[in-house]
């Protein structure tokens, strides 16, 4: 067994010899790559498929409660309602990630943060999809009145109860299979486990994305 360290993923590319696009819709576009892959026989030429996504950012927003703030919405592709916490599309050019996920949180939830912290980055399904997102940590918390904003929810955030969950019990539900949304997951325990050292050692909330 080799030693390694750091632990620390870097970028390669491997070279493409064609690419055709099969699919183009309003949010992904699906291509297939024929790569070449190196082996001890020697290259092979194999295709891949690969979701192209715009990436996409989520808010664990914890209170002075030490509550998670957690929603609820119904998603189509598997047929549930799901407990969620507030996240969006990066689909705005030249958006910063941060300017994203103040946007999201103000328009999901009603409530701006005035500290915030990079949480966790993570790809969401690396065999398949380019899909990047960056999970940001919020706090000292405002609720911001109807009277201050000026969008209207539709669709499937028309109807999103919102709840304010201990992170003891956000962690519980997790683990114990009754929370499924990724990001979710990935948000509550990244969370739990910075808040043991009282979250510090975060990186800043505009850290490059490497």
């Amino acid at each position: 067994m080799t030693a390694v360290d750091p632990v620390r993923d870097y970028p390669e590319a491997w070279p493409v010899e064609k690419s055709d696009v099969g699919f183009d819709g309003a949010v992904v576009r699906v291509r297939t790559d024929w790569v070449r892959m190196p082996g001890s026989d020697g290259d092979e030429l194999v295709t891949r498929e690969r979701v192209e996504h715009p990436g996409s950012v989520a808010v664990v927003a914890v209170d002075d409660r030490d509550r998670v703030l957690m929603l609820r919405q119904y998603r189509h592709a598997v047929g549930r309602q799901l407990w969620e916490i507030p996240a969006g599309l990066r689909d705005k050019a030249g958006e910063p990630p941060l300017a994203t996920a103040r946007r999201e949180l103000l328009e999901e939830a009603s409530y701006e943060a005035r500290r915030w912290d990079t949480l966790v980055d993570l790809y969401t399904t690396p065999g398949s999809s380019n899909e990047r997102v960056r999970i940001f940590l919020a706090r000292d918390l405002r609720e911001v009145p109807a009277s201050e904003v000026d969008f209207e929810r539709v669709h499937e955030e028309a109807d999103m109860p919102l709840a304010w969950v201990p992170l003891p019990q956000a962690v519980a539900a997790v683990l114990s299979g009754d929370v499924h949304n990724a990001l979710a997951q990935v948000g509550v325990l990244a969370a739990s486990a910075a808040h043991g050292d009282a979250f510090g050692g975060l990186r800043s909330a505009d850290a490059p994305e490497e």
